[in-house]
């Protein structure tokens, strides 16, 4: 059977682009405008539909819906609105940009926009000035112009995402380096890893707290009540990428919060723990067992296991329990300084899935 490729599908940046160069087409006398071009920040070009548009005073409401392809973005759908006046006074060609109703505001340090401007990114600003260009170049038109960005339910699209934990209020943030969205990519999340990290950082922390999940994460924010929400990251399954920014960023301090399946993944020495990418090799699992002192018959239940929760069932019910999983975590310990090398102190935190403590690392320094 062939495999379906998956779909592409466009950025709220690239959304914004398109509405405000179809203004521009409609305040020319254009209209009615079904599509429109408009560059890709990475090279080439991208037609996009046009939903609807309206006079809006003098100028024209475009609306453009956000097509995510097959990516599961929470802003598929949502309604990028571009409202586009020509300026009666300004140079030809100078183009103001703000951001209106469902659009955030930032009000931390450490992003890649000020404090107090609303969240459009550095990338998609320069894509809408560029799609605004060529709505004046292609129209004759000689004027300064101002595009607001609104997004329709983008304070509830916001609360989906992680803008509010970043110090982004009111709305989602307009996206987008490449202009298009590869359906599944990872780079996204990788994006918000490092963006929460400067954001950390800006905020003046030299701890970060690391989890694989909102559960490991809750967890640990209940033992570390003292920690500052800006410390805690979800960082999923980039068990190596995470490490290095921490230390690229900085910080010293680094705390880790996973339950057992990761765990071992972990001290397996996989960089991706994602069980696309990552199988945990139980065979293995068993002959640390085996040298950890459980006898043979429950270190072959563990080889035959068809989950971590399961092998952790059995390892609990073992003597040598606590021996067995301070070894298997040092073994992930030993993987994370060897992605993270000898600079910060690192410490584990070992939850089971109702939320004790099942050992902890302290922070030690490994050279």
């Amino acid at each position: 059977m062939t495999k379906k490729s998956l779909r592409e599908g466009f950025t709220t940046g690239s959304a914004a682009a398109a509405g405000a160069k179809a203004g521009i087409l409609y305040l020319a006398g254009q209209g009615p405008v079904r599509e429109v071009d408009i560059p890709l920040p990475v090279g080439g070009r991208l037609t996009i539909p046009i939903s609807e548009a309206a006079a809006n005073g003098n100028g024209y409401s475009v609306t453009v819906v956000k097509d995510a392809g097959d990516d599961p973005d929470v802003t598929n759908k949502a309604g990028i609105k571009s409202i586009v006046h020509l300026l009666p006074e300004g140079d030809h060609g100078h183009i103001v940009i703000c951001g209106g109703k469902g659009v955030g505001k930032v009000t931390r340090p450490g992003l890649p926009v000020p404090v107090g401007e609303s969240a459009i990114n550095p990338v998609p600003r320069q894509q809408i000035r560029e799609s605004v260009l060529e709505g004046l170049k292609a129209t004759g038109l000689k004027s300064a112009v101002s595009v607001t960005i609104e997004v329709e339910n983008g304070e509830k699209i916001a609360k989906k995402t992680l803008n509010p934990r970043l110090g982004i209020l009111g709305g989602i943030s307009i996206l987008g380096t490449r202009g298009t969205v590869k359906p599944f990519s990872n780079k996204a999340y990788k994006d918000t890893i490092t963006m929460s990290m400067d954001v950390a950082r800006a905020a003046g922390l030299s701890t970060i707290a690391l989890s694989t999940g909102g559960k490991s994460e809750r967890f640990l924010k209940e033992r570390r009540p003292d920690l500052p929400e800006t410390a805690f990251i979800q960082v999923a399954d980039f068990f190596s990428f995470s490490l290095k920014e921490a230390v690229k960023k900085g910080f010293s301090d680094i705390l880790y919060s996973c339950f057992f399946g990761k765990l071992v993944k972990m001290a397996q020495g996989y960089p991706y723990t994602h069980a696309r990418k990552s199988r945990i090799d139980f065979g293995k699992l068993s002959g640390w067992c085996l040298s950890m002192g459980m006898k043979r018959e429950k270190a072959r239940a563990i080889t035959t296991a068809n989950t971590a929760r399961e092998t952790l069932s059995i390892i609990k019910e073992e003597v040598q329990r606590d021996k067995i999983i301070h070894y298997v975590m040092a073994k992930a310990i030993s993987s994370a300084c060897g992605f993270a090398g000898a600079g910060p102190d690192i410490t584990y935190y070992l939850f089971d899935f109702g939320g004790d403590l099942l050992t902890k690392k302290p922070c030690i320094k490994y050279t």
